[in-house]
């Protein structure tokens, strides 16, 4: 007996978005994953897909603050794709880390949220969703 199984993704835009003359805009994140022995299914599946992108003065901030809670020396290679458990971050660094980005920015990040945090890009992409949503002082 045979079993064949596939997945495909297609993401088209229906109309032109318009952008304004210093703004990007681009597909960071898609994964799709599945059971070894089932089909896919969103149920069982992790898929996500982030179109937000922090601006380049917050990465850099995120990247800074990132360097300094883990001790990194000025050398070591720290890019918005950077894993935390790839630089050596563990879960008690990664809760220190988002202190300090919560202290710098002036937000507040819910725990749930700060679970899903895993990379540089994903911190930076979360504190400009909260600045943006936080009232004006």
């Amino acid at each position: 007996m045979a079993c064949v199984s596939a997945a495909s993704v297609t993401f088209r835009a229906l109309s032109k978005p318009s952008l304004k003359s210093n703004e990007t805009s681009s597909l960071k994140i898609v994964s799709l994953g599945y059971r070894r022995n089932g089909f896919p299914s969103l149920r069982s599946s992790r898929f996500r897909v982030s179109c937000a992108q922090a601006k380049p003065e917050t990465v850099d901030k995120v990247c800074e603050i990132v360097r300094k809670q883990l001790a990194l020396p000025a050398e070591a290679e720290l890019t918005p794709e950077s894993k935390f458990s790839a630089i050596g971050a563990d879960s008690l660094d990664t809760v220190e880390i988002v202190m300090a980005l919560e202290e710098e920015f002036g937000i507040s990040v819910e725990e749930e949220s700060s679970q899903n945090i895993t990379t540089v890009q994903e911190a930076a992409d979360m504190i400009e969703k909260l600045v943006q949503k936080k009232p004006e002082a």
